[in-house]
């Protein structure tokens, strides 16, 4: 399954100056639990941001310009969806799309589910945003306290 996993501010944003703009533990937390032991897909400034892998998953970076100087274990550069696509058929388990904005855009007609933690701030400044109607095409399934005003909703897809 392919299913998408952001955090968001009250404004939907996501990002300011290349980075996650706050630290909850609670959601780190909730984020390494659920993706752990599968796929992670990011886009190239995401993986600038992050700056290694994350273990114990698959990682691939969407790029199409982006060289990797280094050889990791468990990361593959992919130029485009398709490419992604191919090998989240052959690779088993769940792929998270994690961001950034453009790589959530790209795969927005396949994700198929979306775990949205809601934190509880608007960030000022913020530079990065989700579309305000990402989830137009999803119905909500659930809710978890993550504590701390952090409420991550399940959303599937209609």
């Amino acid at each position: 399954m392919i299913i998408g996993i952001v955090a968001i501010d009250k404004i939907f944003a996501i990002g300011k100056d290349g980075k996650l703009p706050w630290h909850y533990p609670a959601d780190l937390k909730f984020f390494k639990q659920t993706t752990t032991g599968n796929t992670v897909v990011m886009g190239w400034n995401t993986w600038q941001s992050i700056g290694k892998p994350l273990p114990y998953r698959y990682n691939i970076i969407l790029s199409r310009k982006g060289k990797i100087h280094e050889t990791f274990e468990n990361v593959m550069l992919v130029p485009n969806k398709e490419a992604v696509l191919k090998l989240a058929n052959n690779i088993g388990g769940d792929v998270f799309i994690i961001g950034g904005s453009q790589t959530f855009v790209t795969f927005a007609d396949e994700i198929e589910k979306w775990l949205v933690t809601e934190v509880p701030i608007e960030v000022e400044g913020a530079d990065t945003f989700m579309p305000r109607d990402f989830l137009a095409c999803f119905e909500e399934r659930d809710t978890m306290d993550l504590g701390g005003g952090l409420r991550v909703k399940t959303f599937q897809r209609k």
